[in-house]
């Protein structure tokens, strides 16, 4: 497949790749992104909040229901949200570790078995003959390096830890920032004494901001399309809220 490249990109790409700024990057080691962490949030924030505005909205309920429920519904689920996700980064740091433990008492137990099990992996890759017995002997010569090899080859682990409190935390925040939009008419009503004349309109488009806003985020860190990711976020969105109506407006039909 052919790339295009600009003059100001292949300088870049030239003064990137300097040899000690390759030598600074290795050293420094790979930058934590918790852009998983932020999408996780903010997209369950808006759709669970807009969901209890749709609920309400469908079951004639009022303004004040919607606030109340908003309200709990941010605190509550956003710290449930956020301590999930330290618990599952937390987990998925120990296993790292249990692994890592293993693989050392493996290697102390049986080496030769577990340098056959680098053989195959490196022959999968395509390596033979005295290349492939090369690069066994190399890393079966370090033993930080033999078991990191076992970690990412062999049961699919990164090698760096991420920060669960830092994880946690983003979730949270994103939660509440983005959970928060649909419930701000509202607010603004009960501060202002119904400011806004149609504040389920105003939520509704609120909402549908955020969840264009927080996919072409999405889009751009991932380098994919921002119009692409924009509307898949916002029909999932939009898909959770229309259930969430159509339930409240069953349920509302029920009682009456």
């Amino acid at each position: 497949m052919p790339f295009s490249i600009t003059p100001t990109e292949r300088e870049r790409l030239i003064a990137r790749h300097a040899p000690a700024k390759i030598a600074k990057r290795l050293e420094q080691g790979p930058a934590q992104n918790y852009l998983r962490d932020f999408i996780y949030g903010a997209i369950d924030g808006a759709i669970t909040t807009f969901a209890i505005v749709a609920g309400v909205a469908g079951a004639g309920l009022s303004a004040t229901v919607v606030i109340v429920l908003g309200l709990a519904n941010l605190l509550a689920d956003g710290f449930s949200m956020a301590v999930s996700n330290y618990l599952g980064v937390r987990a998925e740091n120990q296993l790292r570790e249990q692994t890592r433990r293993q693989e050392q008492r493996e290697i102390a137990l049986y080496p030769e078995g577990e340098r056959e099990e680098v053989r195959q992996i490196f022959a999968a890759k395509g390596f033979s003959g005295d290349a492939l017995e090369s690069i066994v002997d190399t890393i079966t010569g370090d033993e930080r390096l033999w078991i990191d090899t076992m970690l990412q080859d062999e049961h699919g682990l990164t090698l760096d830890s991420a920060n669960p409190y830092k994880a946690a935390s983003v979730t949270f925040v994103a939660f509440i920032s983005l959970g928060a939009m649909p419930l701000l008419p509202f607010f603004l009503n009960a501060i202002g004494g119904g400011v806004i004349s149609q504040p389920y309109l105003y939520s509704s488009v609120l909402t549908a901001v955020s969840f264009v806003l927080v996919g072409a985020a999405k889009g751009a860190q991932v380098g994919s399309s921002r119009w692409v990711a924009a509307l898949e976020t916002l029909l999932m969105g939009g898909a959770a809220a229309l259930l969430a109506y159509g339930v409240g407006y069953a349920l509302n039909g029920l009682i009456v």
